[in-house]
This record gives structure tokens, C-alpha cells and sequence, in this order.
């Protein structure tokens, strides 16, 4: 494989692949802020310049430059060697560059830092970027001094409102058109522009155009400064308080990787961001997914419920659960909404109970795209399919409660993907994480944990199953599902193949990437 040096480094490389593309798989970053590897090069910030020696027995390609003199008091020619950018440079066998080892990548570097802090208005205290802004982080790497210009600064557009998720401030904005390019090249809406040049350069919107696409909040994710922020974000957490989990989008089937941002000290999320995955979502989220964590507290049941004792307590809800699961008539309801680990739960509760009867719900389908959104806004279908491949459909079921085949339901979720008055016919124990119609009709309803607050694994629309790590605690009663089939197996005195998280995870094995579509 072609290698080349880069600080007395070795890096290989494939053909066509530029400098910094190579560096960046190696672990070896090359200070930057326009490229980003998802999007064309603009190579316009020039961060990333680096000192490429020249051949053996060949001069260096130089340039010619006023330098100041200090003895003189006075510039004086000088030369020095042509930096080239290495998001542009390809890479070729043999070359040899210099990046961190060069005085006159330093210098450069340290002028591109001053240079995009000239007429910044260094509002970090009250910027949302502030703790992962790349203008901190870079001057304190490249820079570290002061700006040397006493003039007041160009002041530009503050706060701009950009759309419904998006204000847009041009003091903050380095134009290094991340997000243009994102808009265009991505999303295909090519709804921002560039406009002016020099220090009167800043980003616009489309005439008669809001930033309104499905992946608006991407644009202020690719934003290297604080430029672009998001409402939803803006003035609600700093990010040095925050930790991260590696989780999954459970927002539909294509199941983005994702890092879940929370604060530990008051159990709460913040945030969604996207993690980089080739195969699922390369470097990108959209909007609804990016917000999704909002339903990790909207709506939750936080406590049990009996319908006909509303005083009931925990323990009295599982032992009238347990009662209302005995006898024949037994189906199980599974839920594309929830874990491989709830589903197999509650499946091998209902099997231990007799159960012959399987059935799956979730959420209806919404609108999808040919980007990341899937039409199915569940994000373990395949996941119950691999587990239970004749399992039947929600119109099945409500055709067997009609027949008088099913007498009584053991359910897991809280949306339906149809009608659930059907379920009022018959006893129903649910476990439920949301307030929905599957709860609304449950004699019983046992407070699950949202995907947040436990470790699950999902199987998205291709076959891939991906585990998505816990973040924060179940609040008031919520458990685990399967804690719960555990509860609940314990009361109605049957055995479980399992007695702990561990041993739940390990029935739930990685299956062929296809799987048949749900019985009706």
C-alpha cells in the first residue's frame, strides 16, 4: 500500500485520497475548519496548510515576502516555502510533508487564527458553542495571544432567525461554508448562499426561503464556531457538564448512531448528536431524530396504574397483573418500538405463561426520504422479526379478541400502528413507557424504561443489530422490561430462562439481514 510521511509519520494510503483524508483515518489531525469529510472541498479557511519538502535533488517551490526586521526597524524581502492546503493535496507515494514540525505551518497557522478573530466579537460566555468551539480550541493550540488590532470590529447580523430551528450570528461566522455546502450537496436544497466578500462576507438565505428542510439542525452540527445554534439548545446546558453515551436514533428503522448528551447531576438528556457510521448514516441525523430524545420525557408514565384502583401501589399493580394473566386465552403483544431485550422478555414471560398467540405493534409509518428517513417509525421491526419470524400484525389480533380466540393480553409499548379500542374488550397488562392507546386500554399498566435508560439492542431496516448504551436512570417506577416479565414471573410463580440483564442480552443474537414481513 502507497505510504507517505507526514511529521516523520508514516501514513498509507488508498489512491485518490487527499492528505488529510489519509491523516484523519490514521488518528493524525491536521488542524482544519471548511473541510469535512462528508462534503466537497472548499479549502478556503486554510487551517490546514502544510509544508510539502520537494524532491530529492529538486529545489523548493518558493515564495517571495516582506518580512519585519526588528534590528531595522523595517521589512525586508525575504522567502519562504508555498504552503498547500492538505484538504486539496493528493496524496502520492513517497511525499513527504510537514505539518506540526514546520516554523512556517506554525506561523501560518497562527495568522489564519488571527485573522478569523479579527472582528469576532469573543462572546464565548454566552455562546452555546462555547466548550467545543474549534476558534477556542485552535487558539489556545496555534495561537494563544491577543489580537493586535485596536480598531472597533465590522459589527454584522446578530440573532438572525434562520427558520424554525436555526438563529444565524454573522459576528460569530468564519464563512467557511460548511453549511452551504451541507444544504446543497446533502439535502439538496441549496437554501443558503455567501454573500459579500473580505470581512463583509456572511451567510444568506434563499430569497423568500426559510431554513426549513428535514435536516436544519445538521447545518448548525457541521457549523465549526458558533455561528449557527439551535433553539432547542440555545442557553440550556454548557457542555463541560455533560457526558455521552453511544446509543442509537430510535426515531425510525434506519437506525443512525448517535450520542446521547446528558447531564448526570439531574438525570437528564439535552440532546441528540450524530456519530459517524459508513454503513448507516455516515456523519448525518435528521431533525426528528436529532429531537427525538424530547420523548424520553414527554407523556411518560412514572407510576403504575390499575384502572380500577387509582390509589393502587407498585407491588398491588403487579400482584392484580399477575391475576389478570392467568388462565387461558393468553396472546402477547410486542412492540417494534421497544429493545430486542423487552420483546424477548415479555415473549418468553408469555411462553412460560402458555401463550401460543404472537402479535407486533408500534408506531404507524410517517414520511421518509431517499437521505436517512425511513417511512417506518420503528426502530426494531427486523429486531422482532429475527426473534419470532411468523409472528402475526395488530389487525390479526384484533380479529382473534373479535372471535373470542384471545382472552386476555400481555402488552409491551405504547403506540399502535391501527386501532386499539379493541383492547378494551378483553383484560390487558401492559408495560408501557409513554401514556398511548395500548395504556389507555390495559386493565394494568407497568411503567417501562425508555431506550434512554437502558441498554438495548435494535435491528434496523437492513439487518443490522446495534446496541444502544444507557444514559440516565428509569425515573419514579420505571424498570426494564425485563425486570418486570421477572416481577411478574415471580407473582405468577413460573421460571424465566434468565435472572439478570446480562442473560437477557445474551438471548438476543445478531440475525441474517433478512427477515419476512409480519403475518396478517
Amino acid at each position: 500500500m502507497p505510504k507517505f510521511k507526514l511529521d516523520d509519520y508514516e501514513i498509507e494510503f488508498s489512491p485518490g485520497e487527499t492528505v488529510i483524508q489519509a491523516a484523519e483515518r490514521a488518528g493524525r489531525s491536521i488542524p482544519h475548519y471548511c473541510w469535512h469529510p462528508g462534503l466537497s472541498v472548499a479549502a478556503n479557511c486554510r487551517m490546514c496548510l502544510v509544508e510539502v519538502m520537494p524532491p530529492p535533488g529538486r529545489p523548493a517551490l518558493s515564495l517571495d515576502v516582506l518580512r519585519f526586521d526588528e534590528k531595522k526597524g523595517d521589512y525586508v524581502k525575504a522567502k519562504k516555502p508555498k504552503l498547500q492546503p492538505a484538504c486539496q493535496l493528493a496524496a502520492s507515494d513517497g511525499m513527504e510533508i510537514k505539518s506540526d514540525t514546520s516554523e512556517h505551518v506554525i506561523e501560518a497557522r497562527a495568522a489564519v487564527q488571527e485573522f478569523l478573530l479579527l472582528n469576532h466579537p469573543v462572546d464565548c460566555p454566552i455562546c452555546d458553542q462555547a466548550g467545543e468551539c474549534r476558534l477556542q480550541d485552535y487558539w489556545l493550540d496555534h495561537s494563544g495571544r491577543s489580537k493586535r488590532m485596536r480598531d472597533e470590529i465590522i459589527h454584522k447580523p446578530k440573532a438572525v432567525d434562520f427558520g424554525p430551528t436555526i438563529v444565524y450570528d454573522a459576528e460569530r461566522c468564519i464563512v467557511c461554508t460548511r453549511c452551504v455546502r451541507f444544504c446543497e450537496e446533502v439535502v439538496g436544497d441549496p437554501v443558503l448562499d455567501k454573500r459579500e466578500r473580505g470581512n463583509l462576507g456572511e451567510i444568506v438565505l434563499a430569497p423568500g426561503r426559510k431554513l426549513d428542510h428535514a435536516y436544519t439542525l445538521m447545518t448548525e452540527y457541521v457549523c465549526p464556531v458558533g455561528a449557527l445554534t439551535a433553539k432547542d439548545f440555545r442557553f440550556k446546558a454548557r457542555v463541560w457538564f455533560l457526558k455521552s453515551v453511544k446509543s442509537i436514533c430510535v426515531g425510525c428503522a434506519t437506525g443512525c448512531n448517535s450520542y446521547t448528551d446528558f447531564d448526570p447531576r439531574d438525570q437528564t438528556v439535552y440532546r441528540y448528536r450524530p456519530r459517524e457510521n459508513a454503513a448507516v448514516n455516515r456523519y448525518w441525523m435528521c431533525d426528528e431524530g436529532m429531537l427525538d430524545y424530547q420523548r424520553i420525557r414527554e407523556r411518560r408514565i412514572l407510576r403504575a396504574r390499575v384502572q380500577s384502583d387509582p390509589g393502587a401501589s407498585a407491588t398491588d399493580a403487579l400482584h392484580k397483573a399477575a391475576a389478570l394473566l392467568k388462565g387461558p386465552g393468553l396472546a402477547v403483544l410486542l412492540s417494534a418500538e421497544h429493545s430486542s431485550e423487552d420483546n424477548v422478555s415479555v415473549l418468553e414471560l408469555g411462553k412460560a405463561l402458555g401463550a401460543e398467540q404472537f402479535f407486533m405493534t408500534g408506531r404507524p409509518n410517517g414520511e421518509g426520504d431517499n437521505i436517512l428517513r425511513n417511512a417506518d417509525k420503528n426502530p426494531n421491526r427486523r429486531g422482532i422479526l429475527n426473534l419470532l419470524p411468523t409472528v402475526s400484525s395488530l389487525a390479526a389480533l384484533e380479529k382473534a379478541v373479535e372471535a373470542g380466540q384471545v382472552t386476555r393480553v400481555l402488552a409491551l409499548g405504547s403506540a399502535v400502528d391501527g386501532s386499539a379500542d379493541f383492547l378494551r374488550k378483553v383484560p390487558v397488562v401492559a408495560l408501557s413507557v409513554h401514556d398511548g392507546p395500548i395504556a389507555q386500554a390495559a386493565r394494568v399498566t407497568l411503567p417501562a424504561a425508555s431506550w434512554a435508560e437502558a441498554q438495548g439492542t435494535f435491528t434496523n431496516a437492513a439487518g443490522l443489530s446495534q446496541v444502544s448504551e444507557k444514559a440516565v436512570n428509569p425515573p419514579g417506577d420505571a424498570q426494564p422490561g425485563w425486570r418486570w416479565a421477572l416481577h411478574l414471573a415471580g407473582a405468577l410463580g413460573v421460571s424465566l430462562p434468565f435472572t439478570k440483564g446480562s442473560e437477557v442480552r445474551a438471548r438476543v443474537q445478531p440475525r441474517p439481514s433478512t427477515a419476512p414481513s409480519a403475518q396478517a
